[in-house]
């Protein structure tokens, strides 16, 4: 290969896979629409991204991220036709033209192979690494009639692939226009809340299931939208953690949700405690037991009251990194409770791992107790996990007199539940700490309202 010839092959190939690139795939892929147009044939734009490639890549580093995408870029090229194009577009993602298919499913087949061989292990030097492939797809010329417009429609559906849960595909549909550009929006909105104080916390109590006394609140982070009234956290949270926001606002949480804790212990609260929710992506995103530390410093509040609730999905993942910094939150003082225990349908050896101090049964297992007899045996099963392991225990979701009964008479210690107190703003649970006796609780005070 001569000057010239290096130069342009340099000019139309990425460095590190040796794969096209974006332009040398966007002129394949011009000249394959013109084709297509021409012969009245149908062909495919797959978009793909390698799930969790942005971890490897912080924890392991460049080298090890960048081993994996040559091993990747292999296992792609093996799922392709010698027509067709595997190119690198950029980062973690790739794209491959298949310029003549017969239809949808024939390119759900080659999708089905790609997520199953990208989902195998990698070997990258002495590690054994597991990802998975997320994958959009645009057809021509069903879903668009330009290269600029297929790549954009595959990128939206890999997009909501991802929302969906990753390791799958998806086909483009117009509706996901409408959906990426309500995100896109919401995402704006949320990054001026976190500016002009339009979230709130909301706290609920844990109680004690013999005195019904709060021994805890868990702070629940809520959005009052100027237009658009009460956002769910099921919205915003998902969009939090995607954009990298969940970290600034994760801290907000935190920090608030300590000095609202150091005021009740200065009412002569002293041995009430505070539970702060901890998703996985802010533990990927850097959260560290120095971060909370500070956190507690500032606020007056010791570890030992912070509660920092943790997915039992978290736990089931067992990535070193998150094990390495939950060890140290641990180390610090903090109490670490795993939320929605039950749901995680695997084995129960992180629990050995892990040195958790309490488990919150899912609301989901409490909602038939006493007359559902399944979930009789499951929250009696998960009772005695905990008695065995001496971990505290928090029943979710008590909505009535029945279940608290049933909870009580099974040595469940803790419970929460509207039934308890459903949740309130920090105001109104230091006017029912002030007066405990006198005033309403606020759980009386929200269902007067209700």
């Amino acid at each position: 290969m001569n000057d010239e010839q290096q130069i342009r092959y340099q000019a139309h190939h990425d460095a590190l896979t040796g794969l096209p690139n974006r332009a040398l795939l966007q002129d394949r892929l011009e000249l394959a629409i013109a084709t297509a147009q021409r012969e009245r044939r149908s062909l495919a734009v797959l978009f793909i991204g390698l799930d969790r490639f942005k971890s490897v890549n912080e924890n392991l580093g460049h080298v090890s991220g960048d081993l994996l995408l040559q091993k990747a870029a292999g296992r792609l090229d093996a799922c392709t036709r010698q027509a067709d194009t595997l190119a690198r577009f950029g980062g973690d993602t790739f794209v491959i033209l298949l310029p003549e298919v017969a239809g949808g499913e024939e390119v759900a087949a080659v999708a089905d192979k790609i997520i199953d061989q990208v989902g195998r292990p990698f070997h990258l030097a002495d590690r054994e690494v597991f990802v998975g492939a997320s994958i959009g797809i645009a057809l021509y010329p069903a879903d668009a009639e330009s290269a600029d417009a297929m790549l954009l429609h595959a990128d939206m559906a890999l997009t909501g692939a991802k929302e969906a849960g990753r390791r799958r595909y998806q086909f483009f549909t117009v509706g996901m226009q409408r959906s990426i550009r309500a995100k896109a929006e919401l995402e704006q909105e949320l990054r001026r809340a976190l500016e002009r104080q339009e979230l709130i916390l909301e706290y609920q109590p844990v109680a004690d299931v013999l005195t019904r006394r709060p021994v805890a609140y868990e702070a629940l982070v809520r959005w009052c939208h100027p237009r658009h009234g009460m956002v769910s956290p099921a919205r915003f949270i998902p969009l939090a953690e995607e954009t990298g926001l969940i970290e600034p606002l994760g801290r907000w949480v935190l920090e608030t949700a300590c000095r609202q804790l150091r005021v009740w212990q200065g009412m002569g609260c002293s041995d009430l405690c505070v539970a702060v929710n901890v998703s996985a992506r802010q533990l990927e995103l850097g959260l560290c037991a120095a971060d909370v530390e500070s956190i507690l410093v500032a606020s007056g509040v010791r570890p030992a009251s912070l509660i920092l609730e943790i997915t039992e999905g978290l736990m089931l993942d067992g990535r070193a990194e998150s094990c390495g910094r939950l060890q140290a939150l641990r180390d610090l003082g903090v109490r670490l409770a795993v939320d929605d225990f039950g749901t995680g349908y695997s084995s129960l050896g992180y629990l050995k791992r892990f040195p958790v101090d309490e488990l919150k049964i899912d609301r989901s297992f409490v909602q038939g107790l006493p007359d559902s007899s399944d979930d009789v045996s499951l929250v009696e099963a998960i009772i005695g996990i905990a008695r065995s392991l001496n971990l505290a225990l928090v029943a979710e979701g008590v909505e009535n007199q029945r279940q608290l009964a049933f909870l009580r008479d099974r040595g469940c210690g803790l419970v929460q539940g509207y039934f308890l107190g459903r949740p309130a703003s920090g105001e109104a649970v230091s006017a029912w700490l002030a007066c405990p006796s006198e005033s309403a609780s606020p759980r009386q005070e929200s269902a007067a309202h209700a």
